[in-house]
């Protein structure tokens, strides 16, 4: 997926790169030289409130779950392009995840075959409890 074509989050949903404020600076820990000189920590920003590629539903219920701004911050790989490439990852699925809806649970009858398996299974866990007991002395 080229970069120029924006941030793809659904099929429906393509951000475009334009809205996406990068920034880049030294990742912190171990790394000797390399690590202190170069800007390789990746940290992209959405404006969620101000973005005119989201439908009214779509940003309502992105304001909801992630609030006006979402942040991401890439810092584990050593190169610039691999970090950017992560949090680019880390954006899109953070944002597919919130507008993501849970499908209501349809309610459903049990069979006439699953109650007698039920019952059947608490009939066999009873008898074998029973059998457990200390025989009765009548």
């Amino acid at each position: 997926m080229s970069e120029d074509a924006g941030l793809r989050v659904t099929r429906g949903l393509v951000i475009p790169e334009a809205e996406l404020r990068w920034s880049f600076d030294a990742a912190g820990g171990p790394g000797g030289q390399h690590a202190n000189t170069a800007n390789t920590r990746a940290e992209v920003r959405f404006d969620v409130a101000g973005s005119p590629s989201l439908g009214p539903r779509q940003r309502a219920r992105l304001l909801e779950r992630l609030g006006p701004e979402v942040r991401v911050v890439a810092s584990e790989r050593r190169s610039q392009t691999r970090n950017r490439a992560e949090a680019r990852e880390r954006l899109a699925a953070r944002l597919a995840g919130a507008l993501a809806t849970e499908r209501r649970r349809i309610p459903t009858r049990a069979t006439k075959a699953a109650k007698e398996r039920r019952l059947d299974a608490k009939r066999r866990r009873s008898r074998r409890k029973a059998d457990r007991a200390r025989p009765r002395l009548d």
